[in-house]
């Protein structure tokens, strides 16, 4: 691809050059570069891609994207911008041919429900015939290929990839999970979403390395209803004047048909105002032999593309599968699924590592969730507690090399609303187990809860089972859909699912 082709519309600036100079690859690894390469130099939290210049032009790159002013030989092009992350993300989806333009987009943004509602929303367009391709916290999904993921948004090239992969495959639509990390540091600059989720935002990611302050986090969220056509807002989280300032894309909403807390707020924009477009009524709570899950009747009205009422079961449990199953059912009835497909989608959806239910025994149910911190942890636990269980049993540990103020919190909530904990080893890294055990001990010893340590994970797991009273449920909790265990840097295979299922199959 010719060097002009690649630069239009990104703000680029030719200072030495040719346009007429083709382009092999496009790279931002400066490993990458090779004979005719445009490496963009990035500066990172912890290396600055500049550095790596000369390496690149050693290595044969034809062209490279830079802030700084910088010397190149003849026959090296410099493209001068502003933010080469910024710049990036146009320049991706240029080399790619706007893959984005042939898919129908969906980004899903919040504190938490992204995952889950990311696959509720897969399954529900699947379901309705449609190819649909997902990117997000645990994978990509394209077609039958499901590829690992590192971050919950890729960089700006390898989302630009993504799509025109799935393109090639066939697929129409696409959901993924938009972070507030990729908001804020362009990975998804060149994109007009389709369609934009908000499912809630809480306290998050805020510190060294991420966000300054709440405020930057929520506007770098609000940046999503910029960036799309159509938003879906869900009128029972708070923040919504915040999360819908500068918003430019028509809006729509979901939540509860009937909620005393949304009637006595005053911070509710005007257009989030009334009665939601795809509103919850008459929840209840279902049980059946070793699963838990929830019923609602769906009502759409008003601004919904389609005026219906329909009778919905979730296989998940808890309030927060309704306002997650709610966003799905309104993002993809605006992209065209039918009712039917949305009731048989969520009627049997699972999501790997997310509130999800495993097949133990009929007496008792077991839960792998991915809570790793008090405020997830408290939202499940209470969420369960709601079911009346004999005994609600939780088993987890804390990462090591993280805050120790989480092992404190997260001691004190399972204490709080858990009949036993089991404290065990998660992630210790460079620390020692028990060292991050006994924090969490202190944690416990603030609360009433009964409490045994077990070190060792698959013990831990197999205990629970084991010492299990009909009616239990347990929730083995903290890594969800991970599938390792680091110790001194190394990861070791380690997968909760297994675990479980080990405990049933010896």
């Amino acid at each position: 691809m010719k060097l002009s082709r690649l630069i239009e519309g990104a703000g680029c600036t030719l200072v030495k050059g040719d346009p007429e100079t083709e382009i092999t690859s496009l790279v931002y690894d400066s490993r990458k570069a090779g004979k005719g390469s445009m490496f963009v130099a990035m500066t990172g939290l912890t290396s600055d891609g500049h550095k790596y210049i000369p390496n690149v032009i050693a290595a044969g790159a034809a062209a490279i994207v830079t802030e700084k002013d910088i010397e190149a030989p003849d026959g090296v092009a410099v493209i001068k911008v502003n933010n080469s992350r910024e710049a990036l993300a146009y320049i991706s989806a240029n080399y790619f041919n706007h893959p984005a333009q042939k898919l129908t987009t969906i980004g899903i943004t919040g504190t938490k429900g992204k995952t889950t509602t990311s696959y509720m929303i897969r399954q529900i367009l699947t379901e309705s015939g449609f190819k649909c391709g997902l990117i997000g916290t645990i994978e990509i999904i394209i077609g039958d290929e499901h590829i690992h993921s590192l971050n919950t948004t890729p960089e700006s090239y390898l989302v630009q990839e993504y799509f025109a992969k799935m393109v090639e495959a066939g697929m129409t639509h696409v959901v993924m999970e938009v972070s507030s990390q990729a908001l804020k540091y362009h990975r998804v600059d060149d994109l007009t979403f389709d369609v934009g989720v908000f499912t809630n935002i809480e306290p998050d990611h805020i510190g060294a390395g991420e966000h300054t302050d709440f405020n930057d986090y929520m506007m770098s969220k609000a940046k999503l209803f910029s960036r799309c056509r159509l938003g879906i807002f869900n009128t029972d989280a708070e923040h919504l004047d915040g999360i819908l300032a500068g918003h430019t894309c028509e809006v729509k909403s979901f939540g509860l048909l009937e909620s005393k807390e949304r009637a006595e707020r005053t911070d509710i924009p005007d257009i989030l105002a009334g009665t939601p477009d795809y509103a919850a009524s008459k929840s209840e709570l279902l049980t059946s032999p070793g699963a838990l899950g929830v019923g609602f009747t769906l009502t759409a009205s008003g601004r919904a593309k389609e005026a219906f009422e329909a009778k919905i079961k979730v296989n998940m449990p808890g309030s927060f599968s309704v306002h997650n199953a709610l966003g799905a059912i309104a993002a993809c009835k605006e992209c065209g699924a039918s009712n039917e497909a949305i009731a048989a989608a969520l009627a049997k959806i699972r999501v790997n590592g997310r509130v999800e239910l495993m097949p133990v025994r009929d007496d008792i149910t077991v839960i792998i969730d991915y809570a790793h911190n008090a405020m997830g942890l408290e939202s499940l636990l209470t969420t369960l507690r709601a079911y009346k269980p004999k005994r609600l049993v939780t088993v987890f540990g804390c990462g090591g090399n993280r805050s120790r103020d989480r092992r404190f919190s997260m001691g004190e909530i399972s204490s709080k609303l858990a009949d036993l904990t089991i404290i065990t080893s998660d992630n210790p890294r460079f620390e020692e187990p028990m060292d991050i055990i006994n924090d969490i001990i202190t944690g416990v010893k603030k609360a009433s809860g009964e409490y045994k340590v077990v070190p060792d994970r698959a013990e831990a797991i197999k205990y629970s089972i084991k010492e299990a009273l009909p009616g239990d449920v347990i929730v083995v909790a903290g890594k969800g859909h991970e599938d390792y265990q680091e110790i001194k840097g190394v990861r070791h295979h380690m997968d909760d699912h297994q675990l479980v299922m080990d405990c049933v199959n010896n």
